[in-house]
């Protein structure tokens, strides 16, 4: 019996490096009859996500890589060798013509041993700038995937040639949200604008400190949803003075620890969305033409990269941007009333926002694998 061709997939840690490879698989359906599996983290919640999605999913060690030293690194060193090699093991019995790597961690050892078997590999940076991952698993790949044309650039030299700007995926359930079923879900009161704070699929404690500091004003003009984060939605940040009591007694406040198949019409019901500026939350909402008001990730322990992908944005006229100390409660409130006080503003966002999000990235990535396996479509 002839073995099933299979592409192998692999990436994890947080959603952004879940959800955009799962919008590749997406495309693949109906194209590709063979066998699809993913390589990721010990992680629930990317297994969840996977397997939720009906793709088969093989867990491997994986180490931190970090920049800055730290005694972990020799623990996590280990960790990486015994994901190598646990890795080479489990490509060496798939024998998957192409490995697809959509970053994260995890991603690195399964890179470095498809390239010590002959396995092309495929590696997409969702970001503005490169991860370390991304830097790492480009040495090895024949193709590299990026999200914006400025990226190319910040690639190193050798690996400029083999770069292509696609964009980032997005499920193509999140294209077909509705905004009146999404408003009848939270109960929205009819014509109140919906505010949609979003800290990614984690949650972000920052972004929730400042909904329960901002609630009681914003919800006398505003309808509030609240994604908290699974981790971070029994710490009592919100509602801590009494405020989700208030907000609620209203009907004009809405938590959810996660949003999964709720997400995208509760999205299409948004008319302003706040948050975090990972790639992934980013480019949903710019498939929605959603405008936004973004808080990053900055300090110590991070590269950056929200950082980055904001300011993209805001240059765009996308989006406007809270930075660090500007994150302020009343800082927060302003700008929220600024945007929903000028319906045009609102508006030129949102356009703005459609416009980077540019053509369908899950299918073109899909279309360049394809092309590599030499299938008709």
């Amino acid at each position: 019996m002839p073995k099933t061709r299979t592409i192998a997939f692999s990436g994890g840690g947080t959603g952004g490096h879940i959800y955009p490879g799962l919008a590749v698989i997406e495309a693949l359906r109906g194209r590709w009859d063979g066998r699809i599996v993913w390589i990721g983290s010990s992680k629930d919640s990317d297994r969840r996500a996977v397997e939720g999605a009906g793709i088969e999913y093989f867990a491997i060690p994986s180490g931190k890589l970090r920049r800055s030293f730290s005694l972990e690194n020799a623990v996590d060193g280990f960790r990486v060798l015994a994901g190598y090699l646990a890795a080479r093991r489990l490509l060496s019995e798939l024998e998957p013509e192409l490995l697809f790597s959509k970053g994260g961690y995890v991603s690195v050892p399964p890179c470095a041993a498809a390239a010590s078997l002959g396995i092309p590999v495929f590696t997409h940076e969702s970001d503005l700038t490169p991860g370390l991952a991304t830097r790492l698993n480009a040495r090895r790949a024949e193709r590299i995937l990026v999200s914006y044309e400025k990226t190319r650039g910040l690639l190193p030299e050798a690996a400029r040639g083999r770069a292509t700007v696609v964009g980032n995926p997005v499920r193509a359930a999140i294209r077909r949200g509705d905004r009146e079923r999404g408003r009848a879900l939270l109960g929205a009161p009819e014509g109140l604008p919906v505010v949609f704070f979003l800290g990614g699929s984690q949650g972000a404690r920052q972004v929730n400190e400042l909904v329960a500091a901002a609630l009681p004003a914003l919800a006398k003009s505003a309808f509030v949803v609240h994604q908290t984060g699974e981790a971070q939605s029994g710490s009592g940040l919100v509602g801590s003075a009494g405020h989700e009591c208030d907000a609620a007694s209203k009907g004009r406040y809405k938590p959810f620890a996660y949003l999964r198949d709720e997400m995208p019409d509760v999205l299409a019901a948004a008319d302003l969305v706040v948050g975090r500026s990972g790639a992934g939350t980013l480019w949903e909402c710019a498939a929605l033409g959603k405008p936004m008001l973004l808080v990053p990730l900055c300090g110590s322990g991070t590269r950056g990269d929200q950082v980055d992908n904001a300011r993209l944005f805001v240059e765009a006229g996308a989006a406007s941007m809270l930075l660090g100390p500007e994150a302020t409660p009343a800082a927060l409130v302003a700008g929220i009333e600024a945007f929903l006080g000028d319906p045009g503003r609102l508006a030129a966002a949102g356009a703005a926002a459609k416009t980077l999000a540019g053509s369908d990235a899950a299918r073109l990535a899909a279309d360049l694998i394809l092309d590599r396996l030499g299938v008709a479509r």
